[in-house]
């Protein structure tokens, strides 16, 4: 049985259908890219992994048990606009992901398990390269180190899944590159499930083991909202990359739809 099934999986919201008839198995470990035009869903399928909506119709499985109704802890995000507390330091935005779960009454720890998250979040910001700042402020980073700051947030709490959704879209080049370097360091080291949008092409190639593409198949110039997107591309990336299943060289590129 796959990590993750996404078995027919259907969205609309009112008369306008956004995905129609997805069918997927990924297995835990890959990371999967996620391409395709604007307004074909991708963003709307991550927020169904991530347990934000429910399908409209079909079913999202995560190790043969139906995903949980809302995002718990076996799901990391990262979203391109940075989802960080502004008026926490960096240390204490990481440790809350530690602390929230285990006293969702107070939100707060004491003592040896408090000492435990802060030592714990300071190691996990001393890997995404933020050991020196961790009594700044949000506001005081930079772009990219936000962006590594959000990361942290999603790695804490051990999540078997990351969803990322444009996390670096909004980052120089140069930025962009770092941030590659870093997220591919990461994946080997947790064997995460990744599941990354991107406009990118060149990103979503370099980056996955899977390149998802998302596209309409169905359109009606009379009722442009009438059909939804599917995967019309499953292709296989990067073979030799540790952390990914090898694959024959002449594999040919799978298409579900």
């Amino acid at each position: 049985m796959s990590f993750v099934e996404v078995r027919n999986v259907w969205q609309r919201y009112g008369s306008h259908v956004v995905l129609e008839g997805l069918n997927l198995s990924v297995e835990e470990g890959e990371f999967c890219t996620l391409v395709g035009a604007s307004g074909c869903g991708k963003s709307t399928f991550l927020r169904l992994l991530l347990g934000q909506e429910r399908p409209s119709k079909g079913q999202l499985l995560l190790d043969g048990v139906p995903l949980a109704a809302e995002p718990d802890a076996s799901r990391g995000v990262v979203f391109q606009r940075y989802s960080v507390f502004p008026h926490l330091t960096v240390l204490d935005n990481v440790a809350i992901g530690l602390e929230l779960p285990a006293a969702p009454w107070l939100g707060r720890l004491f003592g040896a398990r408090k000492r435990a998250a802060r030592e714990a979040a300071a190691q996990m910001l001393q890997r995404v390269g933020l050991g020196a700042s961790l009594a700044r402020y949000p506001h005081q980073l930079s772009g990219g180190m936000q962006q590594r700051l959000a990361i942290a947030q999603a790695l804490i709490t051990r999540p078997r899944m990351l969803l990322l959704d444009e996390p670096f879209g909004a980052l120089d080049p140069g930025i962009r590159k770092d941030m590659h370097e870093l997220l591919l360091e990461l994946w080997r080291e947790t064997r995460l499930t990744v599941f990354m949008v991107t406009h990118d092409l060149s990103e979503g190639f370099h980056l996955g083991t899977r390149l998802l593409v998302f596209d309409k198949l169905r359109i009606d110039p009379h009722e442009p909202l009438a059909y939804g997107a599917r995967i019309t591309y499953d292709i296989p990336l990067n073979p030799g990359r540790s952390g990914a299943p090898a694959l024959p060289a002449d594999l040919p590129a799978r298409s579900p739809a």
